[in-house]
């Protein structure tokens, strides 16, 4: 794996992280009164994203369980679409697509 696969990969599971600590102890309404919580949400799936979307094509291919198109669907939704962001799916995204053990190990 390229290296700079290696540090993208790492950016991706921070930022997932983050994203799962950030709704820690959260309830779906919390997002429809803290603009802060969606704000650092929508930053931390898009970082995850933009990294995925420049990962290599071999490195994805070894990650088959990954959704890439989806991951990096969801970036270019929330990056190019910010004023129609649905917080139901940006709650269930988080919720449920990014697990406390991700898919993937970096290193």
């Amino acid at each position: 794996m390229r290296k700079n696969d290696r540090i993208r990969l790492q950016h991706m599971l921070d930022a997932a992280r983050e994203a799962v600590s950030f709704v820690r102890g959260k309830k779906r309404e919390d997002l429809d009164r803290d603009r802060l919580l969606v704000f650092g949400l929508v930053k931390a799936l898009e970082i995850l994203g933009d990294a995925a979307y420049r990962l290599s094509e071999e490195t994805r291919a070894e990650l088959p369980t990954i959704p890439w198109e989806d991951v990096i669907g969801m970036r270019h939704r929330l990056v190019h679409a910010y004023f129609d962001i649905n917080l139901d799916i940006l709650w269930r995204t988080v919720q449920n697509n990014l697990p406390p053990g991700l898919p993937w190990t970096p290193l």
